[in-house]
């Protein structure tokens, strides 16, 4: 049977759409593998690493009737990176095999069989349906995810907060040292819902979701809850996800409100300058001082062979003088993920959180916590 015949671009793009989280060793070979299910003139493809689940629908030809089967997800995605994407493609089932043709070159491939592969149970039901832009999605996702903790031992803090309320939906990162929030208005008013997104469900949803406008009519992503899974619906993908089970802390507390100091600059010079001073910090220590007073920001670092980076900034400020350490990756991140020209600093002394917003923007808040120097 032919199970598929298009143009190489075509088939990639759909191996690729699933193939993200697919690990190339795993402790069950067939999870190395993409599932092959052909119904009519539709073929799906699916994934899974047995917390997430990917599927997309395609009509990439080839003959109509019912054929499932497994194969080497990776292994077919590195021989068709080696063919023109102009070139017609086909796979076919052949005695527990397929083989893969293109031009004068055939590859035939080992399979597992369908029945064996691990699909992800289903919640039994799913909290209300509700839907934001792609690109929505994609922008408050890229604005929390630096913050994401990495392998922390509080597994809670490796992923993201969703919050679903009313007509507003909150995505909150933290790692114990900073914490992104970023907001965005819905259309439709959802009951509250809360869960905490694994840190790989986040980056594949970065990667998959399109940022196009669209204009009038913006391909949009449909989100669903459950108490520990979470569905989406985008284009031709279904993506199924656990959910982080833990209590995340309460990031109302920690965004600090009623600074008395606060100063508006440009992000671009500020990020510069951040960049500059950082070369001379050392890889253990990534501290550097802000000495702020009226009129001047001053940022200084050193290193273990006393060698001492000072940069200087012009600002319009007349609050108290404040000297503060920061580590500057922290504040290197949470600039260069912002695409706004001003920035606000919101401080109270030496030894609080440093606020960090957009003017005229409640959407985007950034709380960072100083560091002894």
């Amino acid at each position: 049977m032919i199970v598929l015949k298009a143009p190489q671009d075509q088939v990639l793009a759909a191996l690729q759409s699933v193939a993200g989280i697919v690990e190339r060793r795993h402790t069950l070979p067939i999870l190395a593998n993409v599932l092959i299910r052909k119904a009519g003139g539709q073929l799906q493809l699916t994934t899974s690493d047995l917390e997430i689940q990917i599927r997309t629908t395609a009509e990439l030809g080839g003959d109509d009737g019912a054929f499932t089967t497994t194969v080497g997800a990776r292994k077919l995605i590195d021989i068709l990176r080696t063919m023109p994407a102009d070139q017609t493609v086909s796979l076919e089932s052949s005695q527990n095999k397929l083989v893969l043709k293109g031009g004068k070159s055939r590859f035939t491939l080992q399979t597992l069989p369908a029945e064996d592969f691990p699909l992800v149970q289903e919640a039994a039901s799913f909290g209300p349906a509700f839907s934001v832009p792609q690109r929505t999605l994609k922008a408050l996702l890229s604005q929390v995810s630096f913050a994401m903790a990495v392998h922390d031992i509080r597994y809670y803090l490796n992923g993201i907060l969703f919050v679903a309320e009313g007509k507003q939906l909150s995505l909150v990162a933290t790692d114990g040292h900073r914490l992104a929030f970023s907001s965005a208005t819905l259309d439709v008013e959802v009951p509250r819902q809360e869960v905490i997104l694994p840190r790989k469900t986040v980056l594949e949803l970065q990667r998959l979701l399109s940022d196009a406008d669209g204009g009038d009519t913006p391909p949009m992503i449909e989100l669903q809850f459950a108490n520990n899974q979470a569905k989406f619906n985008f284009g031709t993908m279904e993506f199924v996800t656990k959910l982080v089970e833990g209590k995340f802390p309460d990031y109302n507390r920690v965004i600090p409100k009623n600074h008395k100091n606060s100063v508006t600059l440009g992000r671009a010079p500020l990020l510069a300058s951040l960049q500059r001073t950082a070369i001379l910090t050392s890889d253990k220590f990534k501290g550097v001082r802000l000495n702020i007073e009226p009129g001047l920001l001053r940022i200084a670092s050193n290193n273990a062979e006393q060698e001492e980076a000072v940069d200087e900034l012009d600002i319009d400020y007349g609050g108290d003088s404040i000297e503060i350490g920061f580590n500057v990756t922290y504040l290197i991140d949470a600039l260069a993920n912002m695409g706004q020209d001003m920035v606000r600093v919101d401080l109270q002394d030496g030894n609080s959180s440093a606020l960090v917003t957009i003017p005229e923007d409640a959407n985007f808040k950034y709380v960072v916590m100083p560091m002894r120097i």
